[in-house]
């Protein structure tokens, strides 16, 4: 009791930080599914080129083409039962099965894994179900199973329906194969993303302009668009095309931007746009630095507790979690709670990247902070331009939103 009378008031609140939470966010479930029929050269996730002809090894009798599908599915169930104990009573409201690309799934497949889900979880009605597909593995008959075993939002990865951008980004789908997927999504699920590119190799204003026009021609709820960066242990990180200047990206950004405004897109986040209502659940709960059990070879996971907050990461190689599935019952390779002291920057790392922010309040909400504790990156960001100074409100400015990294920086 002296102890906490004599703490200073700047340390009080990292002390009463975690046992504050008087409320758990909302719970979504992100499944890894680590195969894709290539590996694209600008891609750091986690994703394993599928080998021709299966694993030899540990070929089963549902094997896919380069992966062993029933031994991966038995691994992930397995995996979210040790995940079961830390999260009793509470409701998912969203999944999403990413990758890789998940759709390499067989029908049968799919259905086994979301059975074994709704066996082991409690789903909210309306609990949205995200799938991630690449246009190369689209076929109708199998996107009419996905959508009967409960899958009800496809996220597209078209990047560019330009030939020769898609050859360049080392894509195995043309522009035409492209359209086609869009338009078997559409027949079949409810809500679908398209994944689009810009500042690609050696890309035009006209060519940039060209691939939003085609976007907005399937009027799709939700468009994703990503500027092409290079980033560590790719093949475009030691063998750079020669992309667009500043300028240029900047150009092709302000246009992109004018053209989903003008077709009904509101910018909900950095790299997100949707029509009303349309906007994905399960990103947000991310970005509202919400709860989430990752499992999969490479998952990351966030759980929250009255008197903390944790993470999980588990193994990242196929094999080598699958390995340690059957023989351990878990492949963790990291597992620890979220010191204080970080979770400011990680709380604000999230929330700084929707355009309305949140309201000031959810950051005790979520961290067990006292406000105080981020008072000085507030005044800092404030000055800068980089935050609105609505102090009901954490968002970034314009400016803040366009040098994202300078005013998350401000928190560290």
């Amino acid at each position: 009791m002296s102890d906490s009378i004599q703490a200073s008031s700047i340390l009080q609140p990292q002390l009463k930080a975690i046992p504050q939470l008087k409320a758990l966010p909302p719970l979504s479930l992100y499944i890894h599914f680590p195969w894709c029929e290539k590996k694209c050269p600008y891609c750091d996730f986690n994703s394993h080129q599928v080998k021709d002809g299966g694993d030899k090894e540990n070929k089963g009798a549902q094997a896919g083409p380069g992966f062993d599908e029933a031994r991966y599915i038995k691994a992930l169930i397995t995996d979210l039962e040790t995940e079961l104990p830390r999260i009793w009573g509470r409701q998912v409201h969203s999944i999403f099965i990413g990758g890789g690309t998940p759709s390499l799934l067989s029908a049968k497949g799919m259905d086994e894994l979301l059975s074994a889900v709704r066996a082991r979880l409690n789903l909210a009605p309306a609990c949205e179900i995200t799938m991630e597909a690449n246009p190369g593995s689209v076929e109708t008959e199998k996107f009419a199973a996905f959508a009967k075993s409960g899958i009800n939002r496809v996220s597209l990865g078209i990047q560019s329906f330009q030939d020769a951008q898609l050859k360049a980004l080392g894509r195995i789908h043309n522009g035409k194969e492209a359209q086609h997927a869009i338009t078997i999504a559409m027949e079949h699920f409810s809500a679908v993303n398209i994944d689009l590119m810009y500042g690609l190799p050696n890309q035009s204003l006209a060519a940039a302009k060209a691939d939003i026009e085609t976007a907005l021609s399937f009027k799709t709820p939700h468009l994703s668009l990503y500027n092409l960066t290079l980033e560590p242990n790719t093949y475009f990180a030691n063998f750079p095309p020669k992309l667009p200047n500043e300028d240029e990206i900047d150009a092709i950004f302000e246009q992109n931007l004018a053209l989903l405004e003008g077709a009904g897109y509101q910018r909900y986040e950095v790299s997100a746009y949707a029509k009303k209502d349309q906007e994905c659940k399960h990103n947000l709960n991310y970005w509202r630095f919400g709860d989430y059990i990752g499992i999969g070879a490479g998952a990351h996971g966030k759980i929250s507790f009255p008197d903390k907050v944790t993470r999980q990461v588990r193994e990242r190689h196929p094999e080598t979690y699958m390995q340690a599935m059957e023989s351990t019952g878990h492949a963790l390779i990291e597992a620890r709670d979220i010191p204080a002291k970080d979770l400011p920057f990680e709380f604000m790392l999230n929330v700084l990247r929707l355009t309305d922010g949140v309201d000031s309040v959810t950051f005790s909400e979520r961290t067990g902070l006292a406000m105080s504790t981020i008072a000085q990156g507030l005044d800092d960001a404030c000055k800068k331009g980089l935050l609105d100074p609505n102090p009901s409100k954490l968002k970034a400015s314009a400016q803040g939103l366009r040098y994202l990294n300078n005013l998350q920086e401000l928190f560290l």
